[in-house]
């Protein structure tokens, strides 16, 4: 039973065209996920199939299955700021939603009895009560904070939270979802995970989770060239066949060439007056000439900066203490860096990851103790706020603020604008404003502003939000050889387990505990206790029973 069906859909922003005439099926039960460079259109698409954009194209056709519940998360969800959370969360209009509405609004004024009765007995005859639970179990999974507060007051990773709570609420059939772990911590990540393994729901989601794409999608589609390439299974399929792919459009590109070559030959030696079989013969060779002129851009991101020397004394943490009133982030902690150390950092939200970032780079002054920075040793941090780039400023020239050129490796120098093009800005594109960049493009500027000050220390705060899959692989193998140190605070948990040696486990009340291994070896011990609890509470309760 298809669910969605798009043909000949295209989208293009003034002259840039991001996707032609493409067409795709999505099934009842079917988990695909969207993967593409970052600016190539993958939210649009999704913003098109949700109703909220026009597609175009003189045979463009967008057709949903009628009546089924459709949930669709955008990357940047719109709330009407002076609601509450309650309001926001229970804004629909499902019958049981709305009766649970009623039943929250009585309970703020138990003096009006009447409208409590009312409210009690449109719960009762619905059978709602269950589904308020389950309601609330939603909204403890997500960490939304008190009900009450207004959506003006929040931040847009909380709001971003809210959204989704309420797509989860309202059990649609069909989720069509933006980047829905971007501002989750790692248990909301793995809870949501298990939730969209169920049979009965059928997604369409842009992620670059890779753990995410392994575990809950059965296809792939990639926005490429402008074109969509269909693939079956997970992320790991997805990775064999879009190779085999390629090696066969290899093989194909380099025989169209050969052609290309002859056929010019005969072009080159014709008259100028020709037969009508000449001409479709011209006529053929002129297609194969713009076939072969559309050769696959291989670009990768290519990083081979030489960071400057560490010393002896990298940085050393001393007795460490800071709080905000009654809470704690972090005391008597004590650490000293080696060379080429690469730590995780992990806790839930709120627990003062990046508190501890600033207090480091001493943006931030501790309440007790000190931090010793070696000599030799220079920062380079990548913050989860980003910076403000300027919007009439063009991308050439964000660089150059950082830097015109930086050393690399055998005394040489690469120019800002032969960097850009390492990082998938062309010359052409060097040129455009910043205000025409996509959110993935301006994380992109930003993350070689930080490399391009030739750091020997990284502090990346939540790099990967919003990066492409083929960026975060680069960038992964970049930091494998990056000579420095590196501190990682992520919620992308192969990002993670790729990457770092240990971990710095934040428990919360100022406890940080020095973990030997990756995330996943983590959340395996982890686990384990939790079921380790879970029976010992059991057996609690059947001694009080007996």
């Amino acid at each position: 039973m298809n669910y969605l069906s798009i043909e000949n859909v295209t989208k293009s922003y003034g002259d840039k065209v991001l996707f032609r005439d493409i067409s795709l099926q999505i099934s009842k039960g079917q988990k695909v996920a969207l993967v593409a460079k970052n600016g190539t259109g993958k939210s649009p698409l999704l913003r098109v199939i949700a109703g909220l954009e026009p597609g175009e194209g003189e045979n463009c056709k967008v057709t949903l299955k009628r009546d089924i519940r459709i949930g669709y998360l955008d990357q940047e969800p719109d709330f009407l700021e002076e609601q509450t959370i309650l309001e926001a969360v229970l804004d629909s209009d499902n019958e049981m939603i709305k009766a649970i509405k009623a039943y929250e609004h009585a309970l703020l004024f138990p003096e009006h009895e009447d409208r409590m009765q009312v409210a009690l007995t449109k719960m009762d005859d619905l059978k709602a009560w269950d589904f308020e639970a389950r309601i609330k179990v939603i909204l403890s999974k997500l960490k939304i904070p008190q009900f009450d507060q207004l959506i003006k007051t929040l931040s847009g990773g909380q709001q971003k939270r809210i959204a989704l709570a309420k797509i989860i609420i309202e059990e649609p059939e069909f989720l069509i979802l933006d980047e829905p772990t971007n501002h989750l911590d790692l248990d909301m990540i793995e809870w949501l995970e298990e939730y969209l393994q169920q049979t009965n729901l059928t997604i369409f989601i842009v992620t670059h989770d890779r753990y995410f794409l392994e575990r809950v999608c059965n296809q792939i589609v990639e926005l490429d060239q402008g074109n969509l390439h269909k693939y079956s299974g997970n992320y790991s399929d997805f990775l064999m066949k879009k190779a085999t792919r390629h090696e066969n459009e290899s093989i194909e590109m380099e025989k169209d060439r050969k052609l290309f070559k002859k056929e010019l030959d005969w072009v080159n030696r014709q008259p100028k007056a020709r037969t009508t079989k000449a001409k479709s013969r011209v006529d053929a060779f002129l297609d194969l000439k713009e076939k072969v002129s559309q050769t696959r851009s291989n670009q990768e991101i290519q990083i081979d900066i030489k960071g400057q020397r560490l010393g002896k004394k990298i940085l050393e943490i001393h007795n460490l203490g800071k709080s905000f009133g009654n809470l704690k982030i972090v005391e008597g902690f004590d650490y000293k860096f080696k060379k080429k150390e690469r730590v995780g950092i992990v806790g839930p939200n709120g627990v003062g990851k990046t508190t501890f970032l600033h207090l480091l780079t001493k943006s931030l002054r501790p309440d007790t103790g000190k931090i010793v920075v070696g000599e030799t040793t220079v920062f380079g941090y990548y913050t989860q706020s980003g910076i403000q780039l300027k919007e009439d400023k063009r991308v050439i020239e964000v660089i150059q603020d950082s830097a015109e050129y930086i050393p690399l490796e055998k005394g040489q120098k690469l120019t800002a604008a032969q960097m850009l093009e390492r990082f998938l800005f062309s010359r052409k594109q060097q040129q455009v404003y910043v205000s025409q960049l996509s959110g993935g493009e301006r994380r992109r500027l930003y993350l070689l502003t930080v490399l391009m000050r030739n750091p020997n220390f990284l502090i990346l705060d939540e790099p990967t939000n919003d990066l492409d899959i083929i960026t975060l692989n680069i960038l992964e193998e970049f930091l494998l050889e990056f000579p420095g140190c590196i501190i990682i605070v992520t919620h992308d948990r192969y990002f993670m387990d790729k990457l770092v040696d240990h971990l710095f486990v934040f428990e919360g009340d100022g406890k940080i505990r020095d973990f030997n291994g990756d995330y996943s070896d983590y959340r395996k011990i982890q686990k384990e206790r939790e079921r380790e609890q879970r029976s010992l509470e059991r057996e609690e309760q059947k001694k009080i029973k007996a």
